[in-house]
């Protein structure tokens, strides 16, 4: 029988031909082989609430989302997602028309792209970016612009040049794509940030993309601001939240979009051709999730700030720089103080070194040479866990 294809003819194409198996799948390989402590892929390694995850085994014992569950998402979880952002950010959407529950967040990042891109349209994306942006903007045929985060040394943060951004817009840019918090640099954009973004968005007529999966890890004095409860943007704005970081049910992979009815409608026409739906019984739970009090998004930040501190005062300790993180769940690190300066090599060889596995921040960068000495660790562990990798990790200062 003939051969099926050429050997001469790639089988990826072209517009994915960059993106191979992704650093976590090699990190958390390198992880298993040694047993070193995995700080690398961003998951929690306990369950969240109790009673959410009761609320989703009563939803597969009733019979409810064990079958298709309605396209959008089922009512009760739309009508939970609008009742959050009400009560949360004064935000109101029709829970019909402005809500879509989607298969996690990254999910909902590839079908709002495929929705709202046209091939050679211009996205820009604040870089350090989570590696899915990427891909997706290629998928729908964009052209991807980062703009670099840049570490301020003083303060211990990453911050945005918004002359930088500005300059970066064209006449064939069409999104913003911004992430806050920041995944992986821990920033959380200033009212006075967000306030320049929005200005800009609507002096160029651009839509925005705002993936605010981290809304509730945010630490200290940052406040999280939506893009979309400032002038002109609920309009132009694509909100995506997930349920996964928040409840620490990232396996559930229940996300959404939140917008005005033509946004959400397009996304929805693409959406529909990806999973179609997904996590029926799930999405009841995480209903009942998004009505839970205070006290639990209270005690949920509380935990994962004593998490930041206990990790981040190790990693001192071991001799890195730290970039202290005003959200999501991860500590950035410099390891020139340690002699290094190629995060690749450093990271895989850190699981023989000293029994710890942390991402290479070189990866979320199209300018790799800009992320080169930069290195992430994920603290949403247990306590036990992240003394033990901190105990491990003073082994590069001896």
């Amino acid at each position: 029988m003939a051969a099926m294809t050429s050997s001469a003819r790639p089988l990826l194409n072209r517009r994915l031909a960059e993106f191979g198996t992704t650093i976590f799948a090699e990190m958390s390989a390198l992880a298993m082989s040694t047993g070193a402590i995995n700080l690398g892929q961003g998951f929690p390694d306990t369950d969240g609430p109790e009673e959410i995850r009761e609320a989703a085994v009563r939803a597969l014992r009733d019979g409810r989302g064990n079958q298709y569950p309605p396209g959008p998402g089922v009512p009760e979880l739309r009508t939970a997602i609008a009742a959050h952002q009400q009560r949360r950010y004064g935000l109101s959407y029709d829970p019909d028309t402005e809500v879509l529950v989607t298969a996690g967040a990254t999910e909902a990042i590839a079908a709002t792209l495929l929705a709202l891109l046209e091939p050679g349209d211009e996205v820009i994306a604040f870089e350090p970016y989570y590696d899915s942006y990427a891909a997706c903007i290629a998928m729908a045929g964009g052209t991807r612009v980062p703009v670099t985060l840049r570490p301020h040394h003083e303060d211990g943060r990453f911050r945005l040049d918004l002359d930088e951004l500005r300059d970066a817009v064209t006449d064939r840019t069409r999104l913003l794509l911004v992430n806050t918090p920041h995944n992986p640099t821990g920033t959380v954009l200033t009212r006075e940030e967000l306030t320049a973004i929005a200005e800009l968005a609507v002096e160029r007529d651009l839509l925005v993309v705002t993936d605010e999966v981290y809304e509730h890890l945010v630490f200290d004095d940052a406040e999280h601001l939506p893009l979309a409860t400032l002038p002109g943007m609920r309009e132009r704005t694509v909100s995506i939240g997930s349920a996964g970081k928040t409840f620490s049910f990232t396996g559930w992979k229940v996300g959404w979009v939140t917008g005005a009815p033509g946004l959400v409608a397009a996304v929805r026409s693409a959406k529909q051709f990806l999973t179609y739906v997904s996590s029926g019984p799930f999405q009841y739970a995480v209903a009942e999730a998004l009505a839970l009090p205070d006290t639990y998004f209270e005690a949920f930040r509380s935990d994962m700030r004593a998490k930041r501190d206990l990790l981040g005062a190790g990693l001192t300790a071991a001799g890195f720089e730290v970039f202290r993180p005003a959200g999501t769940y991860f500590i950035t690190t410099d390891i020139r103080p340690l002699g290094e300066s190629d995060g690749f090599a450093f990271c895989r060889a850190l699981p023989e070194r000293a029994g710890v596995v942390a991402i290479p921040n070189a990866v979320f960068y199209d300018h790799r040479e800009a992320g080169a000495p930069f290195v992430r660790f994920a603290f949403c562990k247990r306590e036990e866990v992240l003394s033990e990798a901190a105990d491990r990790l003073r082994r590069l200062a001896t």
